[in-house]
């Protein structure tokens, strides 16, 4: 399912947002679980590996040392998607306490992970004040069809005061501009986000979103998309996938199942992009297990993948990225980062 000290320039970026603000006033968790081994491993508290945290591979997005594998902001954030299991929430939420996600950063970083994604920006920096962590952070910025350069400024000057390393553009805003025909809502936010010195990406769950920054040439550093196969039971048939389904309330066709429609088509796209890919429901929130959720999306391109994790299930994730990682060096698309 399933940070912060950014030395060295964080003045001039306040100066950057603060000089143009004065008039200012988000995704999903997968449940990997993966046989026995885990449900017996989550009736008991879980304690970091002793010793040197492992070694998991690595990749640049600008300056920043970002590992491969990433905790999913999700369920750090209260979210989770379960399908049409009602009682699922309330379970979770009653699992999920403050201080089990600090247990969970813990864990994640014993055993090798560097960065969190999307959400949780406060649970990290209380992480790493109460146990000398060093864990990284990757916040979204949301951005509507009204939005304005001050108050981007203003969104952007508090996404520096967590800590953050890099940002990007919210999937389902960029979703939702794309779909109205106003891209250029995207190159202007990531033009303004450009100011404050930290790596730039644009998210997404349609494919239309990276072709159409592609196409009008959006300077950012990275992209998130969403990427996982669709050889599930729960996934909806081709011939019922519609574009944005995601954001529509007509729920006949699609019930929280299925977040890249189109895989081969986005496996072909950026093969033809030279940014780095960091790719996020590889589980298809939890209806494929990490071995194979990894391995497709490592074998197919990805540099980076963020996965919704809980406790019990992070030392397993890690073990499987790290091997699947280690065999994947040679694939089609070059590593972009």
């Amino acid at each position: 399912m399933k940070q912060p000290k950014t030395p060295g320039h964080s003045l001039t970026r306040r100066d950057f947002l603060l000089s143009g603000a004065q008039a200012a006033t988000g995704a999903a968790a997968a449940i990997s679980l993966t046989g026995a081994s885990q449900a017996a491993e989550a009736q008991a508290p879980v304690s970091p590996a002793p010793g040197k945290p492992a070694e998991m591979p690595c990749g640049m997005i600008g300056k920043a040392k970002i590992s491969r594998l990433l905790v999913g902001g999700n369920l750090i954030g209260g979210w989770m998607h379960c399908r049409d299991l009602k009682y699922v929430p309330a379970l979770f939420r009653a699992y999920v306490t403050e201080e089990k996600i600090i247990e969970t950063l813990r864990v994640a970083e014993q055993h090798g992970i560097n960065t969190v994604f999307e959400t949780g920006g406060n649970y990290v920096n209380k992480y790493n004040q109460k146990y000398n962590g060093h864990l990284q952070f990757i916040p979204h910025i949301k951005v509507d069809a009204n939005e304005t350069d001050a108050g981007l400024k203003e969104q952007l000057r508090e996404l520096l005061d967590t800590g953050a390393v890099a940002l990007y553009v919210w999937g389902v805003s960029a979703d939702n501009l794309v779909e109205a025909g106003t891209p250029e809502k995207l190159l202007r936010a990531v033009e303004v986000a450009k100011g404050t010195g930290l790596p730039i990406g644009v998210g997404g769950h349609s494919l239309q979103v990276p072709m159409a920054c592609e196409k009008l040439k959006v300077p950012c550093d990275f992209y998130v998309k969403t990427l996982h196969s669709d050889s599930y039971p729960s996934a909806t048939p081709k011939e019922r996938r519609t574009e944005y389904m995601w954001h529509h309330p007509d729920r006949t066709a699609f019930y929280d199942n299925m977040w890249c429609i189109n895989p081969e088509e986005t496996i072909a796209f950026f093969k033809t992009v030279t940014k780095p890919l960091l790719a996020y429901k590889v589980l298809a929130a939890g209806a494929i297990y990490p071995r194979d959720g990894f391995s497709y999306a490592f074998k197919n391109g990805a540099d980076f993948i963020a996965v919704g994790m809980f406790d019990f299930q992070i030392k397993e994730d890690c073990e499987v990225a790290i091997k699947v990682i280690r065999g994947t060096q040679q694939r089609e698309r070059p590593w972009m980062a």
